[in-house]
């Protein structure tokens, strides 16, 4: 960040190098749109490896002879599904904060384009995939209610398809809102200081939240994969 250095967020907006052209403009919309399309997988996968270990728990324990219901499987399968989501959700908060820090001590140009970017490609995410669950739920209505084709092949292809629209309309599109805010509020926050602060420390201490948050992006993904079939038998061995 040498020669110009702003002091307040006015003057970054004033400055010159807010251009679209600007390489740190460019860099920061690049950033901005993969941290929303990381978090949208993010957030699904946890939910789907959640749903795994239910199911996988409910074949394995569930007694379909019996007339009522058993509380405490049922407080088990609740358990897990909170386990999981708990997991992701640990791993996306802490990667993001660790990338929207990391970015807003970079540099302050590159993290007003973040910042658009995030709002933009999260707005309209947000839009696609709530309307993308919608359609697949209400495809499965129209299906067993309209058409009465229940138990058939057309019926078992819109279960699926409700099963990947339930957590785009009901975790990911809802969640995209508080996303910006939060990215947003912190990041302001953090360019403000960095701006203040010694260049080679901020580089510094952004190189390392930005590394950071690539070990929970990691994480978000290969610590909730789904367990092989292979493993699961070599784990009970």
């Amino acid at each position: 960040m040498g020669g110009f250095v702003p002091e307040t967020i006015g003057e970054i907006l004033l400055n010159e190098k807010l251009s679209l052209t600007a390489a740190p403009i460019l860099l920061g919309i690049l950033c901005g749109g993969a941290v929303i399309f990381w978090f949208c997988g993010a957030s699904v996968q946890a939910v789907v490896t959640g749903a795994y270990s239910a199911v996988e728990y409910i074949k394995k324990n569930l007694d379909l002879d019996k007339k009522e219901a058993d509380r405490a499987d049922s407080i088990k399968v609740v358990q897990i599904c909170t386990e999981y989501a708990q997991k992701g959700m640990w791993n996306i908060f802490a990667g993001l904060l660790s990338l929207t820090l990391a970015f807003a001590l970079f540099d302050p140009y590159l993290f007003i384009a973040y910042l658009i970017a995030i709002a933009t490609f999260g707005l309209f995410q947000a839009m696609f995939m709530a309307n993308a669950g919608g359609s697949w739920d209400n495809a499965k209505k129209v299906v067993e209610v309209d058409l009465g084709e229940k138990n058939t092949p057309v019926h078992a292809a819109t279960v699926i398809g409700d099963t990947v629209g339930d957590p785009f309309k009901d975790t990911t599109s809802v969640s995209l809102n508080p996303i910006i805010k939060f990215s947003t509020l912190f990041g302001m926050l953090a360019v403000e200081i960095a701006i203040k602060m010694n260049p080679a420390t901020t580089r510094v201490s952004g190189a390392v939240l930005f590394a950071l948050g690539l070990v929970f992006v990691w994480r978000s993904f290969y610590k909730m994969r789904i367990p092989r079939l292979a493993d699961s038998k070599a784990a009970k061995a």
